[in-house]
């Protein structure tokens, strides 16, 4: 048989996927990467927060230990069977439940009089960060880039104060010199 010259043969017109109008692959991957993202920014406001008030945040951070948990196992479900996603489960578990254990020695009456505020703040983040580090070893890259981006967040953070208040000290250098020229 021969073609017949037609721009569209029917084998042709079933290899073209069309996607859903309205959704398109930024949406996507936005989609994908907002549990990380919002995990993230509630690391950025508990170290801010913690950084203002000098205050430790501490049932804050063992939430969103749970929280970080439940992101590893929804992450790492899709690529499990069902055996798989068991012992995922309880790998997870024990994982976690083993963080939360550190975090609650760093609160001990005993070790608080060797820390301030702040510092057993940060060092819950640090806790929780090297666990989501070390979860995404064994599910997924993108929980070892959260756990790099919460290690990353506390000298971020440090150094955001230290330079917000060194710029607020040059400009409100600048606006002086500038009021006391301007009234020339």
């Amino acid at each position: 048989m021969t073609d017949t010259g037609s721009p569209i043969s029917s084998r042709n017109s079933t290899d073209v996927s069309v996607e859903p109008p309205g959704h398109t692959r930024k949406e996507d991957l936005l989609l994908r990467t907002l549990p990380y993202l919002v995990v993230l920014a509630l690391t950025i406001a508990g170290v801010a927060f913690t950084s203002v008030t000098h205050t430790p945040l501490v049932r804050y951070w063992e939430l969103l230990a749970i929280a970080t948990a439940i992101l590893c196992v929804t992450t790492g479900w899709p690529d499990h069977d069902q055996k798989g996603r068991f012992e995922l489960l309880w790998k997870q578990a024990s994982h976690w439940v083993a963080i939360i254990i550190a975090m609650r020695i760093v609160l001990l009456p005993d070790i608080q009089t060797m820390y301030t505020g702040p510092a057993t703040g940060y060092t819950l983040l640090l806790l929780l960060a090297l666990g989501t580090f070390l979860a995404g070893l064994n599910i997924s890259f993108q929980l070892c880039v959260l756990g790099v981006a919460m290690v990353i967040a506390v000298p971020a953070m440090l150094w955001l104060k230290q330079t917000a208040l060194l710029a607020f000290l040059i400009i409100a250098a600048i606006v002086g010199i500038g009021v006391a020229f301007w009234r020339r």
